[in-house]
């Protein structure tokens, strides 16, 4: 125990006497934070819309000014000429075209239907995508107000209305900003971990103090676990100061126990940490270890869920995500956060990190080699 408690101490000496490690661990994540949950924003706002009206009757009116009053839409032209509204599609300024025939009030009373033709600049696909599916829904909204007018006047035989109510559980509001920052803060815990653990060992071998180690009589589990502990516990402190930030930031309280939160985070930082020791034993520079840190972190961060549903990727990328540890932390965090879900609820989750932290630290301790 001396000697563990020895090499330690020697680690937290090095982690703070360097300004640029503290700054990567404390600035850096409340940096980000503070920013990256405004930019990785699901709502779309704001669509430039071009409506070709040939009609120009009191229904297209309507029509168009409950569009731009639902607050998605910026109706950026007006015209009687579908080139003209294309026009706008090539320079860039519209992202759709909607465009109302000349017979669109006559179809719709007399004929009780009425077709319109929906353009859609496809260049940006998730703008248009969701565009499209906003466009859709106003325009099926204004058809039932427009059904529940008619069903007034006695000339229009009554109909069966099926009306659909939801709520939204967990998630009241759709804060997109309660489903983003959990898992922002994950990301943000585990690149500062791994990075620096995979540094770790490489630094000690480029400066040479790894030779002066191998000659003492420290073990090998003794050195890795001085290696990873003290970044276990500032992983830890970064994690409870995005939590912090969270709640002053952006409001958001925990619907679970922070106890559940921590616990999970505990093995979670092991396993991490223990892959990213694994990575500075097989490496021999820092550069080697940090592009290697690199590419594992763009596969677990596309494959882990923050941004796609792991449920509409395919089939060969959902496997992928089981062998994730960061899409289980992601999914905890959410399922803490949202729905308030406890121990019992994630022990399937606990065990399986615990078992990427045994296998990723016993690895690191056995491919650890001293040299005399």
């Amino acid at each position: 125990m001396r000697t563990l408690r020895f090499l330690l101490q020697k680690e937290f000496r090095q982690i703070f006497r360097d300004p640029s490690i503290l700054r990567i661990i404390f600035v850096m994540p409340m940096i980000q934070l503070l920013i990256l949950p405004w930019a990785a924003d699901y709502e779309v706002k704001d669509i430039n819309l071009a409506v070709v009206d040939h009609d120009h009757s009191d229904y297209s009116r309507q029509l168009v000014s409950k569009i731009t009053a639902s607050g998605y839409f910026r109706l950026q032209d007006y015209t009687a000429s579908y080139q003209s509204a294309l026009h706008e599609i090539e320079k860039d300024n519209a992202d759709l075209i909607l465009e109302i025939p000349a017979s669109f009030e006559k179809h719709l009373v007399k004929e009780d239907k009425a077709t319109l033709f929906l353009a859609v600049n496809a260049i940006n696909g998730t703008k248009a995508n969701l565009g499209g599916s906003y466009l859709k829904s106003i325009i099926q909204d204004y058809n039932s107000e427009v059904r529940t007018e008619w069903i007034q006047f006695p000339r229009f035989s009554p109909e069966t209305q099926i009306e659909v109510t939801s709520s939204n559980w967990f998630n009241p509001l759709m804060n997109y900003k309660y489903f983003m920052v959990p898992g922002i803060l994950v990301i943000l815990v585990t690149m500062v971990g791994s990075f620096l653990a995979a540094l770790n060992i490489v630094k000690e071998k480029e400066i040479g103090t790894i030779e002066q180690i191998n000659v003492t009589p420290v073990k090998k589990y003794q050195f890795i676990l001085g290696k990873l502990i003290p970044f276990w516990v500032l992983g830890l402190l970064i994690l409870s100061i995005g939590l912090l930030i969270s709640r002053v930031a952006y409001g958001i309280v925990p619907a679970g126990s922070f106890l559940t939160i921590y616990v999970f985070a505990t093995v979670y930082l092991l396993a991490v940490l223990g892959l990213g020791l694994l990575v500075s034993t097989f490496t021999s520079t820092q550069q080697q270890a940090m592009l290697i840190s690199f590419f594992m972190m763009m596969v677990f961060i596309l494959l882990g869920g923050l941004y796609t549903s792991i449920d509409s990727m395919p089939e060969w990328a959902q496997v992928i995500t089981k062998i994730n540890p960061v899409s289980y932390f992601i999914d905890v965090m959410r399922m803490v956060i949202l729905k308030g879900s406890s121990l019992g609820d994630i022990k399937y989750h606990i065990l399986t990190v615990l078992g990427f932290a045994v296998f990723f630290n016993g690895w690191a301790v056995i491919s650890y080699r001293k040299r005399s």
